[in-house]
């Protein structure tokens, strides 16, 4: 496994919900903020989205993609809205688009791809955390060709009623998440923190090692060996870009992965203990509870007190 897929394996919980919504004209509408992951994909185009916490609106054109970490609430309107427009904003499940009434108005048309994903943040990794309340991903010729053609795969399938649609818009919308967070380190590898980290080789290699086989009995030193540099530099470059020193940061990471495994599957703890490097369930229990302030079989009873709650009202877009 690799840096990007661990964390968002290990946080992402249930299947994305998308829509495909065609707006002409005036309009305007306001999605609430919401304790997960949201998106947009401008398909034809544009349009603003102005950020709640006042943040800049940012101009859309066909092709951008915009992913909001931390679910923001938001409004996204026609390129020409003004104060008076966004202030009577409809929400988004209620809004009846220009487009429903019957035919279009005339005025710009803007076809977008919204939706969102469960996201679970009490073991959030910290690349996820790093990035920005907004981002934004414009087209440019020759950048981020998987993302381009994740965008292109999924205007096909949402817009046509194709057998097998269902698991082909799940599927993409999985790897859209993917490309939209490797697009973005990819942009920010010159600077500090996770995009750094992730295009260092060798704190890249180290981060790939300990995800590959967190349950190995690693050392400093044995890690230092593997990514081909002294002990002193590994640890020196490792804390400065990821924050934390490499042992620690497996600690951190094992018992993310604990708690993956004890939501997604029914593994008992024993299992569960040694696939994340620890002996016996007692060692793995000591470990949780010191990192999570609770035991494992609690933490598990209690993720599936919230399942049952979230079958019975799941959320929608």
């Amino acid at each position: 496994m690799d840096v990007v897929s661990d964390a968002i394996a290990a946080a992402r919980t249930g299947r994305p919900d998308a829509h495909r919504v065609r707006a002409a004209g005036s309009w305007c509408t306001r999605l609430p903020a919401y304790d997960g992951v949201g998106f947009h994909v401008v398909l034809e185009g544009g349009c603003l989205l102005l950020p709640d916490d006042g943040g800049e609106p940012l101009t859309l054109a066909t092709g951008d993609a915009v992913l909001l970490p931390r679910g923001a609430g938001h409004v996204l309107a026609d390129s020409s809205a003004d104060a008076d427009t966004v202030a009577r904003a409809v929400p988004f499940e209620r809004w009846r688009r220009p487009s429903d009434a019957g035919g279009e108005p005339p005025g710009p048309v803007a076809e977008l791809l919204c939706g969102k994903y469960r996201f679970d943040r009490r073991h959030a990794h910290p690349l996820l955390a790093e990035l920005p309340e907004v981002v934004h991903l414009p087209r440019r010729a020759g950048r981020h060709p998987e993302l381009r053609a994740a965008i292109g795969l999924l205007g096909r399938e949402t817009g046509a009623a194709r057998p097998g649609a269902d698991v082909a818009v799940t599927g993409l919308l999985d790897l859209l998440l993917v490309y939209m967070v490797r697009a973005w380190a990819a942009d920010h590898a010159s600077g500090r923190g996770w995009p750094a980290a992730l295009g260092d080789p060798v704190v890249a290699e180290a981060l790939r090692l300990l995800h590959s086989s967190p349950e190995a009995p690693w050392t400093n030193d044995t890690l230092a060996s593997r990514t081909g540099v002294s002990r002193a530099t590994l640890t020196r470059r490792f804390t400065a870009l990821v924050g934390r020193a490499p042992m620690t940061y497996l600690t951190w990471w094992r018992m993310s992965r604990a708690a993956t495994l004890l939501r997604d599957t029914t593994d008992p703890l024993e299992a569960v203990a040694r696939r994340v490097g620890y002996g016996s369930p007692y060692a793995l229990s000591h470990a949780f509870t010191r990192t999570f302030g609770v035991t494992p079989g609690r933490y598990r009873k209690g993720l599936q007190t919230v399942a049952a709650a979230v079958v019975r009202q799941p959320a929608r877009l």
